[in-house]
Formats: structure tokens, C-alpha cells, sequence
């Protein structure tokens, strides 16, 4: 995903198709968080002028996260579209807005795919079903249990239980 100056420019005027699968499984050694990664499909296209270059991209693949209360491996996919904008001539434009800078002569786009999925990755992701898993951490002990939002929802307060007896007289 790599393109020289001189490249884009030869392009300018056929325009710029994108259609790859990228291996960045780098990212499980680089981020904490993510225990693998698919091969991540980019597609779209790229606007090029002579001052700028303009990607529409559209990425897509799955990565396996850790359950936020199990720590089991959860698959995660994702799809995400991006419009990122790379200066040719970086004097030309106003810098404070969301521009890219290149590095030398070279357009890569790797490192902004990465920076793009790792901005993706949840805060918390949840598996539905913990009590088939293998590893999972245990749901239930001595004098506890998880509970889901429902069962807090329904579970009546014992100290209440005497005041909704009370109102179940008065309707009948």
C-alpha cells in the first residue's frame, strides 16, 4: 500500500482503483488487547491532484478480543470507511486541518490502516454465551453470582417484599 509521488502523479489522470488484502498481524504483538487478526480487506478509490492525494477507503476483516468480564476469546468484526487526505505540497494548504503528511516521496498507507482499526477496538466486548467456554472465569461462587441487567430489573428488594404484598391486597 505504498505508492512514490511520481506514481501517483503518472495515475492523475486514470485514477487510482484499490482492491488488496493486507496482513497486519503485527498488531497482535503491538496492542495488548488483540489476540489475532484476519487478513483486512481495503477497497476504494484515490482522488489525486497535484497538491494532494484523497483515498476512500472502506476496510473491513475480524479480530479476536478479550471478554471484558471472562477474558475468553471473542471474533469481533469490524467495517469501517475512511476519507484520508495526504499533502503533496504541505505549504499549499491550511495544516490545522485533518491532512496527512507524507514521508519523503512515499505514500503509505499501512500505518494509517492500523492507527484507523486500533481507534476501532471497543472499550468493552462481551461473549454471549460464557457458560460453554473453555477458560472462562467462573459466573457463580460462595454467596455471589453475575447477574444481568433483566434479573436486576425483575429481583424485588427484600426489604420492600412486605410493601408490594401490600398493594396486591388493595387491587383485589
Amino acid at each position: 500500500m505504498k505508492w512514490t509521488i511520481s506514481q501517483l502523479h503518472q495515475l492523475q489522470s486514470k485514477g487510482l482503483k484499490i482492491e488488496e488484502e493486507i496482513d497486519l498481524s503485527e498488531l497482535v504483538t503491538s496492542h495488548q488487547d488483540i489476540r489475532d487478526i484476519s487478513k483486512v480487506c481495503v477497497s476504494g478509490r484515490a482522488d489525486i491532484s497535484s497538491t494532494k492525494v484523497t483515498f476512500h477507503l472502506s476496510i473491513s476483516g475480524s479480530m479476536v478480543l478479550p471478554c471484558s468480564r471472562t477474558l475468553v476469546d471473542v471474533q469481533y468484526p469490524f467495517s469501517i470507511d475512511t476519507t484520508e487526505t495526504f499533502l503533496l505540497k504541505p505549504a499549499a494548504y491550511d495544516t490545522e486541518d485533518d491532512y496527512n503528511l507524507i514521508d519523503g516521496d512515499i505514500v503509505d498507507l499501512t500505518p494509517i490502516i492500523m492507527e484507523i482499526i486500533l481507534l476501532e477496538i471497543p472499550m468493552q466486548v462481551f461473549c454471549d454465551d460464557v457458560k460453554n467456554e473453555e477458560g472462562a472465569a467462573p459466573q457463580s461462587g460462595n454467596d455471589w453470582e453475575v447477574i444481568t441487567e433483566d434479573d436486576q430489573k425483575n429481583k424485588v428488594d427484600p426489604r420492600l417484599a412486605g410493601l408490594a404484598k401490600f398493594f396486591e391486597n388493595e387491587e383485589s
